[in-house]
């Protein structure tokens, strides 16, 4: 993203694909991610998400289309390459240790340290003190972050992961399914904190199976069929009705229930 159009996409995947073997996981999908907007990623296992997001994090590298990074046509050589151009990924699987506080999971592999020599040793302060103001920079008001983070909850340990990524300088955020095993109010609290992500001017890329998440806070939906586009859509021309609708088959669905019908 240049200084003179700041309404330039961050990440811009065009017609974009991965295959593996003779098994086509991902052919011809465009996506734009702009700063401060949702792009809201769908679709059934099987759909090619997971292969949109190993190539968007940098853990595989597309073998056809273009992927631009601030406009720049690149191949990302591993996922720090991709934290170093400012794409932080959060997986469903937080990669936590459940036993260590809050602070030190905040800072795990990134750890501050104070003194020289001998006596360097971690700036245990500094951390804590850094992880209290950053959660609540992000509205995270946490009883206690000397806690193990196991004691958290589901989405509370979301919240923390989605507020180490804006500490440490990301400027686009993928979500991999954060409210996929959650409760209702648990997924209300981690998409609020999708919406806090956007507001301070990341660019958000959600990927997920719920519709009705998903019209909750996208600006955009994208949504992915056996590895290909089943459509892209703004919220202004898309309802929540017929999201779910082509989420769930589209036409596909209405030759079932004819079907059905019929039999």
């Amino acid at each position: 993203m240049t200084a003179t159009d700041p309404s330039a996409p961050l990440v811009e995947l065009s017609g974009v694909s991965r295959h593996y073997g003779t098994v086509r996981a991902l052919e011809d999908v465009s996506l734009e991610v702009h700063p401060g907007r949702i792009t809201c990623v769908l679709g059934d296992n099987g759909a090619g998400k997971s292969t949109l997001i190993k190539i968007i994090s940098g853990l595989h590298r597309h073998d056809g289309g273009v992927l631009r990074i601030d406009g720049e046509e690149t191949r990302l050589a591993s996922p720090r390459d991709a934290l170093d151009r400012g794409i932080a990924t959060v997986y469903q699987d937080l990669a936590v240790v459940p036993l260590m506080p809050v602070w030190r999971n905040f800072f795990l592999g990134s750890e501050p340290r104070k003194g020289a020599g001998p006596f360097r040793r971690l700036d245990v302060d500094l951390m804590r003190r850094t992880t209290r103001a950053e959660l609540l920079r992000m509205g995270i008001d946490l009883r206690d972050v000397d806690q193990p983070i196991g004691t958290l909850s589901g989405g509370e340990r979301q919240c923390v992961a989605i507020a180490r990524a804006v500490y440490f300088g990301a400027k686009v955020l993928v979500l991999d399914e954060p409210t996929a095993a959650l409760g209702v109010k648990q997924s209300g609290v981690v998409l609020k904190y999708v919406a806090a992500a956007r507001d301070q001017g990341l660019g958000v890329v959600l990927i997920t199976h719920n519709p009705h998440h998903a019209y909750l806070v996208g600006d955009r939906f994208v949504l992915l069929r056996r590895g290909t586009m089943a459509g892209s859509h703004t919220r202004d021309d898309i309802t929540l009705d017929e999201l779910t609708r082509q989420m769930a088959g589209g036409s596909d669905l209405d030759d079932l229930r004819h079907e059905l019908r019929h039999t």
